[in-house]
């Protein structure tokens, strides 16, 4: 219905009315991105039980937002999680602030087969696959609960517990339990940049179980070399296996940590470098860490098909403990060079990104 008195308003009455509607106009689109903001802040919970809003937390994943929070109750949830590139900001939280009580677990690895027969390789293994970008995921446990020796007949037997493929990730209190592969830290691009930062977790793993190609921190994190039975000389595994670009300065760094085994002495190598291609030269840093007599201390790095880890670049820095000296087989940072090779240095990237605790 038209205002009966808007043909008597004069002109300055008329500019004042379409001011003020302007205005009123305005204030909408803020009481919308108000809305919008309010909707970021969303606390969405899960719980097995189903006294949460949801008994999965893939389906929290699907309902959510980007910047919303998942709060995980008690319990172990069995199951395969996706996190895709908008939820960007998202937080995955354990609602007990411990670990332990909030298990995501999957029996999954390269060599097992989909419905079509097809392998699902290195990265269809994982059970959770992080994808987006300011992640942020603390007090909750992922475990890949594959068992080569149940599986005989599967050949690959990668099995990451989480593949961590978005820049600005972090993680803390977490645990990461797997065999070969647990924690892949992927650069979708390889020489993108991608950045994760581990910060007071638990990884554990016997062959490989820190690997990729993006930029990772593991700070203050226990790493657990899992005993497989080998005779104190023998081999139980390999810790990591990067695959820097050559592009990058910047790849794996271990420090502050505590690496621990109950594995025999020298049944360890540190490392070795994956070569998937002509510009992967794996970069790694370990320093200022607590090293178990299960590391060959006369020489920590070894070749990997063919490609030699002396062209990789892996160095050490002030590592103490049964498994630590310095020798020709374990290239040392000088005091100048670990000046480079701080936390804060590997993650600042191109925005001075500084999650360091």
């Amino acid at each position: 219905m038209t205002d009966p008195n808007t043909h008597r308003r004069s002109p300055a009455r008329r500019r004042a009315a379409a001011v003020a509607t302007g205005t009123a106009a305005a204030l909408g689109l803020v009481a919308v991105s108000l809305a919008t903001q309010a909707r970021a802040a969303t606390v969405i919970t899960v719980a097995k039980d189903g006294s949460g809003r949801y008994t999965t937390v893939q389906a929290a994943v699907n309902a959510a937002a980007a910047g919303d929070t998942i709060s995980v109750a008690k319990g172990t949830y069995t199951e395969i999680v996706n996190v895709p590139v908008s939820r960007t900001g998202l937080t995955i939280k354990g609602a007990t602030g411990n670990a332990e009580d909030v298990v995501i677990t999957y029996d999954r690895a390269a060599g097992y087969t989909d419905s079509g027969g097809n392998k699902y390789g290195t990265l269809g293994s994982s059970v959770a696959t992080l994808s987006a970008s300011g992640l942020t995921v603390t007090g909750i446990t992922v475990q890949n609960t594959f068992d080569k020796t149940a599986h005989p007949d599967v050949t690959d037997t990668q099995a990451v517990a989480i593949t961590a493929q978005g820049d600005r990730q972090t993680f803390t209190n977490d645990r990461f339990i797997s065999r070969q592969d647990t924690v892949l830290n992927w650069s979708p691009s390889s020489t993108g940049q991608y950045r994760q930062y581990f910060y007071s977790s638990f990884v554990s793993g016997d062959v490989d179980f820190v690997f990729g190609n993006a930029t990772a921190v593991y700070d203050r994190v226990t790493i657990q070399l899992r005993n497989s039975g080998a005779a104190a000389g023998g081999l139980n595994g390999f810790l990591s296996a990067p695959n820097t670009s050559s592009a990058k300065t910047y790849g794996i760094l271990v420090t502050g940590s505590s690496v621990t085994s109950s594995a025999a002495a020298n049944t360890y190598y540190l490392g070795r470098p994956c070569h998937p291609s002509a510009d992967a030269v794996g970069q790694l840093v370990i320093r200022e860490t607590s090293l178990p007599a299960a590391v060959k201390v006369a020489g920590p790095w070894t070749d990997m098909s063919g490609y030699s880890w002396k062209n990789a670049r892996f160095f050490e820095y002030r590592n103490t403990g049964a498994g630590a000296t310095v020798n020709s087989n374990r290239p040392q940072l000088t005091d100048s060079q670990a000046a480079s090779y701080t936390a804060q240095k590997y993650l600042a990237g191109t925005d001075g990104w500084n999650p360091v605790r």
